[in-house]
């Protein structure tokens, strides 16, 4: 029997989930189709042994739009976001400790004991950061001008530049800087110790198979920066409850207002007909036809196994062929029969309800990208650890813990044909060891772990390389040309089809927006000024 409905959503991740709220608000009939037994994408809490629950792939909240939040009544469904009392610990190899986050007075008094010079800076550094950030708060909940629609794109870029264009000339060229300059040249120009600019430089290379030294690696620094938790701009928290949480409120919601959702429901196929999207159908052989057919899945998965490549244009072909995915992240999660203690700092504290970032130095950073370059694993990998079950005990039996293992700089294609399912294990053991090095007795603390090599991130959740972005967050995958530069406002190269995932701007973090601009894209087609502008 072949369904009809006016939106066919292919993944129930959270932007698909945003995506569909917004369209059954306004009146759609929306049916979403995910492959897996649960909604929510990467943003799901499993439990991974028993008594120990965790967020399983994406782990912390920050970029989660608030008018989402707002907008589908998640703190009234029950999310509720505890924000970390300090944002970051990094242990150094001398046996110090630098603390970032818990207000500007607090983090220089921490960076005081490495460099007067950088407390000092640390404020106009910050607010030059924001006046950038805040420009990509504006941007994020807009679409961006799709180039080759004439009249429209015109309108559309200076609507959006008009905010570039009042910044002033220093706020220009930070703009600049930040968005084609490495991470390590931006942070030299303003700081002096090298344990401050790794605090900073971390942020350059989450999700980012890349050096520190990388031109462009500034930008993702920067990206990871512009989020908000209970409305305090640059905060990181934990869902109660794990990411889970904000995936099963938005499911709420969804259902709520009429959304039909189908769990177990892979999409084996878009169907076209004339060069127009018109329906999936699935593996089993059920056909789902709709007027709008939505992607939340990557590009790279939506157009390489998804479409028919005799559907698409041979420019297209050779334009998704080339973008780039694989963000070099290794995914573990642990159980844990006690905190660890660092050789630093042993003693329970703040620092254990924070980001533990195992990397103190940019050059730290930059040998682990050349080791996994060169070996597909870093020999020191970087490693942050988040335990959120110091803020959460409905995670792990009570006196034992969980943490997130976010682990960087594993190639998502190993040397020599080797495959990730012969090498898990052993870069689990290495993962364990570094952090071992820091806090020893960590290995014997450790009851169970659950491993995500790049290629369980990608046959689990369909992030082709592993990639957590849906695709590398470079200049030239940024705004109109994310994914592709004529295809960056939500729609794909045939009618009817449209992507409102990761691979869409604003890009990759749980953020919604693009789920929400999509939407807004979608209600719009057929409008007679759409109609008009596409057409001038």
């Amino acid at each position: 029997m072949t369904e009809r409905v006016d939106a066919v959503m292919i993944g129930g991740g959270h932007n698909g989930l945003v995506c569909a709220y917004y369209l059954a608000r306004a009146g759609k009939r929306v049916r979403v189709l995910e492959r897996r037994p649960i909604v929510g994408g990467a943003a799901v809490t499993e439990e991974f042994h028993p008594g120990f629950r965790n967020s399983v792939a994406s782990y912390t909240v920050s970029l989660l739009q608030p008018k989402v939040i707002r907008d589908m009544k998640l703190a009234e469904r029950g999310l509720r976001i505890v924000e970390r009392p300090i944002s970051n610990f990094l242990p150094q190899d001398d046996g110090r400790y630098l603390k970032l986050g818990g207000g500007l007075e607090r983090t220089q008094a921490e960076f005081r004991k490495f460099s007067h010079h950088d407390a000092e800076v640390l404020p106009a550094y910050y607010e030059a950061l924001d006046v950038v950030a805040d420009v990509l708060r504006d941007l994020a909940l807009r679409s961006p001008p799709n180039m080759g629609e004439g009249l429209g794109t015109l309108l559309s870029a200076a609507r959006q530049g008009r905010r570039l264009a009042g910044l002033n000339l220093a706020q220009q060229r930070d703009v600049l800087d930040l968005f084609t300059k490495s991470a390590r040249t931006f942070l030299d120009s303003w700081f002096e110790s090298e344990a401050v600019k790794a605090a900073f430089g971390f942020d350059a290379v989450v999700g980012n198979f890349a050096s520190p030294d990388t031109p462009g690696s500034a930008y993702v620094l920067l990206h990871h920066v512009f989020g908000e938790v209970n409305g305090k701009k640059g905060a990181w928290g934990h869902a109660i409850g794990g990411m889970g949480a904000i995936t099963q409120a938005m499911r709420q919601a969804c259902e709520e207002i009429g959304v039909q959702i189908s769990v177990d429901a892979p999409v084996e196929r878009v169907l076209v007909d004339g060069g127009r999207a018109v329906g999936v159908r699935l593996e089993g052989g059920q056909e789902v036809m709709g007027q709008s057919i939505v992607s939340n899945v990557g590009p790279r998965l939506l157009y390489d196994r998804l479409i028919d490549p005799a559907d698409l244009a041979p420019e297209f072909r050779r334009r998704v062929k080339g973008f780039k995915v694989g963000s070099g992240t290794f995914r573990m999660n642990v159980a844990l029969s006690e905190l660890p203690r660092f050789t630093c700092l042993p003693e329970p504290g703040e620092h254990h309800q924070s980001g533990i970032i195992i990397a103190p130095t940019l050059d730290y950073m930059d040998r682990a990208y050349t080791d996994a370059k060169q070996t597909g694993m870093s020999e020191a990998p970087i490693v942050e650890m988040l335990i959120p079950s110091t803020v959460d005990d409905s995670l792990a039996p009570p006196g034992q813990h969980v943490a997130s293992l976010f682990c960087q700089q594993f190639a998502p294609e190993l040397p020599d044909g080797r495959s990730w399912d012969d090498a898990r294990e052993e870069a689990a053991d290495l993962i364990i060891d570094t952090v071992e090095r820091w806090a020893p007795g960590f290995r014997a603390s450790v009851i169970a772990r659950q491993i995500h090599s790049p290629l369980d991130l990608e046959r689990k959740f369909g992030l082709i390389g592993g990639d957590i972005m849906h695709g590398n967050m470079s200049l030239d995958q940024l705004w109109s040309a994310r994914p592709i530069l004529g295809h960056g406002a939500y729609r794909g190269p045939l009618k009817g089809l449209y992507m409102c995932g990761a691979g869409t701007h604003p890009g990759g973090g749980v953020t919604g927006a693009p789920g929400h601009n999509a939407a807004r894209e979608i209600l719009a087609d057929g409008g007679l000024w759409r109609r008009i502008t596409r057409a001038a």
